[in-house]
């Protein structure tokens, strides 16, 4: 379920704002995912807290900068950080309880459920609207099998990029998989910037960086806690 509202909220920000913008809010999961994670019993020190302060500031100074700033565009980012950190958190204790399942069959049972949800819902609030969307798509691209393509890419690419992300967290470490995911945001927000065209402020792409610097120090504060959670399991079981 938070997977299927991750990703359709993601999607609506996606047709409401520029990509880049949607990308930097994003950017903030890690404040929901400390916060969530704390009310489910999780404690964590301080050199995380202070590290989600310039995700805030840089993504409130990316928002009130933005040229292409929607409500719509910034709630389904929002809400985005939301789905997808329940999941996160909710995937985890799964992992715990499962010993015998691995990230990567984890997510494809996800993504199977998460066809199951959305299915009939889209079918309910937008099924009568296909045809006339169709029509319009068509008519726009020019090219019936253009759009097949595109469609079939967008699709396959996104599923791709959402299952080497489990395998990658699984073959390699906790910090070098944050570099990376931190890395994957400047690429994504600068290549959208190049391939779209969309005009950038020097405020807003100060906010932009900002945010994105936060969320490797956020990166490193966690990684740091889990490598002394770590160590100290080790003495506890030497003594």
């Amino acid at each position: 379920l938070f997977h299927t509202i991750g990703h359709i909220s993601a999607c609506v920000s996606f047709s409401k704002v520029a990509v880049s913008f949607t990308h930097v809010i994003k950017s903030s999961e890690p404040v929901f995912s400390v916060i969530f994670s704390t009310i489910l019993g999780d404690k964590y020190p301080l050199s995380v807290w202070l590290s989600i302060l310039p995700i805030v500031l840089g993504c409130s100074l990316a928002a009130v900068t933005e040229v292409s700033f929607n409500l719509q565009g910034l709630w389904g980012a929002l809400i985005s950080n939301v789905g997808f950190v329940l999941r996160n958190i909710y995937s985890k204790k799964s992992l715990q309880s499962f010993k015998e399942v691995d990230g990567l069959n984890l997510y494809g049972w996800i993504s199977i459920i998460s066809l199951i949800y959305l299915f009939p819902v889209a079918v309910f609030v937008e099924g009568s609207q296909w045809v006339q969307g169709y029509d319009k798509a068509i008519e726009a691209i020019g090219n019936p099998m253009t759009f097949y393509l595109w469609v079939m890419l967008s699709g396959v690419f996104y599923h791709l990029y959402n299952q080497s992300s489990y395998q990658a967290l699984d073959e390699i470490s906790p910090l070098t998989f944050s570099v990376g995911h931190t890395m994957k945001r400047v690429v994504v927000i600068v290549a959208t910037v190049l391939v779209f065209r969309n005009p950038v402020r020097p405020l807003n792409a100060l906010g932009s960086a900002i945010a994105i610097f936060g969320t490797f120090l956020y990166s490193q504060a966690t990684a740091a806690q889990k490598a002394k959670k770590k160590i100290e399991g080790k003495w506890s079981k030497l003594e």
